[in-house]
């Protein structure tokens, strides 16, 4: 693994999308260390994009999603569950890549546990509100510099090579038309299989 070679700045959102499928995505818990490679993402774009919480301008719950690039943008939803994403183009843009699925890697006895024991390995962190609760990630890690530690990317394996496939987005009912949702092809740990796509 390597440092991410992204520049969250100035490549475009759905660039950022593509090539952050096969990054890691780790945390440094107080359980220990977790780590799981990015298999689906969705770009939620600033303009023609009702499906993204920025298309209604800036709110208490979204302002981190105008922040920084390569910083995080967390939110609660169906009051259950957390969703993580990665703040993209230019501070005040509004535009971020949610983060659908990862391939667990490793701490998968924590995130066994934290699932609450009644998951397998597929199951654990294949849609994005498993995976915060894989993870252990809420609220407090909004506006979070992706950078930094406990909770950071890490490039992509050079060896590994993959085919990315393009899909409309999962579970909206605005802009669902749009091709904005990237996977793994063949990935076991989507949170829809391709077969249902």
């Amino acid at each position: 693994m390597q440092q991410p070679v992204i520049n969250f700045a100035k490549n475009n959102t759905v660039e950022v999308a593509r090539v952050l499928l096969g990054h890691y995505l780790c945390f440094e818990s107080d359980e220990g260390f977790i780590s799981g490679i990015i298999v689906e993402t969705e770009a939620y774009l600033s303009r023609d994009d009702p499906a993204c919480h920025a298309a209604r301008g800036m709110t208490k719950r979204n302002a981190a999603m105008f922040g920084l690039p390569g910083f995080t943008y967390i939110y609660f939803i169906y009051g259950n569950y957390y969703c993580f994403n990665v703040v993209t183009g230019s501070e005040g843009t509004g535009e971020a890549v949610l983060i659908r699925a990862v391939e667990p890697v490793s701490g998968i006895e924590i995130m066994y546990k934290n699932r609450g024991g009644t998951c397998t390995k597929i199951d654990q962190a294949s849609g994005p509100g498993k995976l915060c609760m894989a993870y252990g990630i809420d609220r407090s890690f909004n506006g979070h510099n992706l950078s930094e530690h406990p909770l950071y990317l890490l490039g992509p394996d050079k060896l590994k090579g993959f085919e990315v496939k393009s899909t409309r987005r999962v579970g909206i009912s605005a802009g669902k038309e749009k091709l904005l949702r990237f996977i793994i092809s063949g990935s076991d740990y989507l949170s829809r299989r391709e077969s249902r796509e």
